[in-house]
Parts: structure tokens; C-alpha cells; sequence
């Protein structure tokens, strides 16, 4: 399994912009796909962005023109930039990461709460 961290949640208001990190350790990450979730509170944890090691992106539809993720391998880093952020965005953030062969997502991050008050 690889090993993520996240970083980068807070407190925003409506309209402002935040940038989530993931670090990876453990596996080479070039080869990785890596992607973002987000829980809200009494909610299921829903996909929000992922990019292969092409750098193929994939968004939810609720996301789309607003979120943009990106990756640095040589800082083993992927990046969630969040624009024009809502009240519904609030969510704890988790990293994942898995190969493309992979049905499913192996590895988690603890998490990373974004708060955007309106």
C-alpha cells in the first residue's frame, strides 16, 4: 500500500479558493492513479476528481469548471485546487491511490476537512 498525507483543509467563505496536497510514500508514484473523495457529514463518501499517470483527469459532474486536479511526481504530490467554492462542498477530503489494473482504491489518507460557510 502506499502511504498518503493529506494537507491544505480549513475554513473558507462561499466564492473563495482552497488547494488540498497529497503526499505519497511507499510506492512509486509515477504509475499511480491518484484521486480525491470527499465525505459529507451523514453522507457517503462520492468520488471528486482523479488523474492517471498520464495525466487523463476525471471529474464529478459537480465539480466540473470549478476543481482542478494535478499532479508533481517529483514531489510525489497530488493537488486539488478548489475555485468558487459552496456551502455544499463541505466535506472531509481523502486522498487514494491505486494502479490502473486495480478495480478499487487500496490506499486512504486520514482526511482533511474543508469548512466553506456561506
Amino acid at each position: 500500500q502506499v502511504q498518503l498525507v493529506e494537507s491544505g483543509g480549513g475554513l473558507v467563505q462561499a466564492g473563495d479558493s482552497l488547494r488540498l496536497s497529497c503526499v505519497a510514500s511507499g510506492r512509486t508514484f509515477s504509475g499511480l492513479t491518484m484521486a480525491w473523495f470527499r465525505q459529507a457529514p451523514g453522507k457517503e463518501r462520492d468520488f471528486v476528481a482523479a488523474i492517471v499517470w498520464t495525466g487523463m483527469r476525471t471529474y464529478a459532474d459537480s465539480v466540473k469548471g470549478r476543481f482542478a486536479i494535478s499532479r508533481e511526481n517529483a514531489k510525489n504530490t497530488v493537488y486539488l485546487q478548489m475555485n468558487s467554492l459552496k456551502p455544499e462542498d463541505t466535506a472531509v477530503y481523502y486522498c487514494a491511490a491505486k494502479y490502473e489494473y486495480q478495480q478499487a482504491y487500496d490506499s486512504w489518507g486520514q482526511g482533511t476537512q474543508v469548512t466553506v460557510s456561506s
